[in-house]
């Protein structure tokens, strides 16, 4: 198994040594060639959305981004990641990858809340770790053209922070920066199951 890291900018260094203590091979995704390797998920970083999308288009990449997560590639996308992946943004015009079917809010904590760290339920999974660093919500979801809404997988402060939509994962936090490995654990999961 080889997983693909986003690896334009943002905190992508701290997935690729949690993969590496779970024995998972991983790649750098960080220009339109190596969107031609072999990878069976993909992680996208916590950092600033909009220098990941704007790289991904100057780039390449982003339509063969695109096209392998609407194929079934499983992803896991945190913090900026759930922007990017994120059908409407509060506030924004502009969208990226637009794989889910939510609107997210940015920076929604506002500054005393900029950062915290807090312990939360995710569903499946329990009791877990989180760190926000000037992090998404997820303000509403939205039904897809089949009806299909994605699943809420955690909340805190009354705030939507988890989901899962198909094959995609998206926290508004940074499980990358805390010991836990459950929730990178759950994704391997995911991969597991969709290459059978």
């Amino acid at each position: 198994m080889t997983v693909a890291v986003l690896a334009l900018q943002g905190a992508f260094i701290e997935h690729e040594h949690m993969l590496k203590k779970l024995g998972v091979d991983t790649i750098e995704l960080r220009q339109a060639s190596d969107m031609q390797k072999d990878f069976d998920g993909i992680i996208l970083p916590g950092g600033e959305s909009t220098v990941q999308g704007k790289l991904l288009r100057d780039l390449g990449m982003f339509e063969p981004l695109r096209e392998k997560i609407l194929s079934g590639v499983p992803v896991l996308a945190t913090c900026a990641g759930m922007i990017l992946l994120a059908q409407d943004i509060a506030r924004q015009d502009d969208t990226y990858l637009a794989t889910i079917p939510v609107t997210v809010r940015r920076n929604a904590y506002g500054r005393q809340l900029g950062s915290f760290h807090t312990e939360e339920n995710v569903a499946g999974i329990g009791q877990v770790p989180m760190t926000f660093v000037r992090a998404p919500y997820v303000d509403a979801l939205h039904s897809d053209t089949a009806g299909n809404k994605p699943e809420i997988l955690s909340v805190v402060l009354d705030r939507i922070v988890g989901i899962r939509y198909k094959n995609q994962l998206a926290f508004a936090f940074h499980p990358e920066l805390d010991t836990d490995t459950r929730i990178h654990e759950s994704f391997i999961e995911m991969i597991h199951n969709y290459l059978q």
